[in-house]
């Protein structure tokens, strides 16, 4: 199959992903690729289509877990096996000590303080009549939830901001370095702190004492990898979330209308954003494990398989009319946070997140209007925003 070097599409790839992904499926829902930017031992398979996406989120001959191949990645060396690196039996436990200190009803508990906080936020930014979204809202509020519910002290915020940023969209192989360096530094410091420091009500401390019914429990290397996944995906897509969902308002005013006239749309709004925008362009690799098919595309032992959930979610072959952005459409089945085991296991979290922002910013700024173009979009082909949203009402 010939192979396809997405880097030829250049800044298109990056500012509107969705046309070049339409021409990918129109010639058949996989595609071998090479990224922008990288080299030919980063070569992988492309999924594009929706059902074979879908498929593949699920098959367990897709590994996660690199070592099984031979490869390891620059987190999993310096910090640690996270949920996103490994496969069962062990992903299995380690899901399974999580969840028993992350539950719903832990995270209906937050509600209240993620309006606080939400209203906290529009109170400082609402009287200057303008501001960037993305840095006044779509980001500080994500970051305080996150922070807040694993006890990440509050002086270090910002610095935590800038490296995982730095992490999920890299502007260089060495400042990406560097950044998770700092981080596992961090984090280390961090869960030794909560050792020493006793019994406190916040998820890393629920997480260092959670014990199973065997006596199994974290590691500490475990729990270093937890804490870093649950940080940086607890607030980055959340963040895309939140700035993608506005962005596609304000370019639709009819549906900005029907939503105001209608906040009992909001639900499926939300949903409808995570389809049409969602934070999360392209999954973690998979790694096959045997030799495969995927529609008719031999994927050998070993080789690298992305998908992409942007395109798959603007595949007109289970959406009609995929490029329209509708908040009555009805878009169950997408695929922004995954499916199957590695379904992402804060969703509840980021939906009671994005409701509570953007419906508040609805009702607490009329005449909310783009003022200016939003900023670039973020490189690579990890996460789905924009780095900056100016907004007037």
């Amino acid at each position: 199959m010939e192979l396809i070097d997405l880097g030829e599409y250049g800044d298109e790839l990056r500012r509107n992903p969705h046309a070049v992904y339409a021409r990918l499926r129109e010639r058949g829902p996989v595609h071998r690729v090479r990224p922008p930017g990288s080299d030919k031992s980063y070569e992988s398979w492309l999924v594009v289509g929706y059902e074979e996406a879908r498929a593949a989120l699920a098959d367990p001959r897709l590994a996660k877990d690199g070592s099984r191949i031979g490869v390891t990645f620059l987190d999993e060396d310096l910090i640690g096996r996270h949920l996103l690196a490994t496969d069962p039996p062990q992903h299995t436990r380690l899901r399974g000590l999580v969840a028993r200190a992350f539950t719903m009803r832990r995270v209906e508990r937050l509600r209240p303080r993620v309006q606080q906080i939400t209203d906290d936020l529009l109170d400082e930014m609402l009287p200057a009549g303008r501001a960037d979204l993305i840095g006044s809202l779509a980001y500080p509020l994500p970051i305080t939830v996150i922070c807040e519910l694993l006890g990440v002290p509050e002086m270090d915020r910002d610095e935590f901001r800038k490296l995982s940023t730095e992490v999920v969209a890299p502007t260089s192989s060495q400042s990406e370095y560097d950044a998770v360096v700092r981080l596992a530094e961090y984090l280390t410091e961090l869960i030794e702190d909560k050792r020493c420091a006793g019994p406190a009500d916040d998820l890393l401390s629920d997480l260092i004492r959670t014990t199973a019914e065997d006596g199994d429990r974290l590691s500490a290397q475990e729990l270093r990898g937890m804490a870093y996944l649950l940080l940086i995906a607890g607030h980055e897509t959340t963040v895309n979330l939140i700035g993608n969902g506005v962005l596609a308002l304000l370019t639709h005013p009819g549906q900005l209308a029907a939503l105001r006239a209608d906040m009992g749309l909001l639900d499926g709004a939300i949903e409808e954003m995570l389809r049409y925008e969602g934070p999360v362009e392209t999954a973690t690799f998979r790694y096959a494990t045997e030799p495969l098919e995927i529609a008719g595309t031999r994927i050998g032992r070993g080789e690298h398989v992305m998908v992409g959930l942007t395109a798959a979610q603007r595949d007109g072959a289970r959406y009609a009319g995929p490029d329209r952005f509708d908040i009555r459409r009805d878009p169950r089945g997408h695929l922004a946070f995954g499916h199957g085991i590695h379904y992402c296991l804060g969703a509840p979290l980021a939906r009671l997140e994005g409701r509570t922002a953007i419906g508040t910013l609805l009702r607490r700024a009329p005449g909310l209007t783009l003022d200016g173009p939003p900023g670039e979009w973020l490189p690579g082909l990890l996460m789905r925003g924009v780095r900056t949203l100016p907004v007037r009402w």
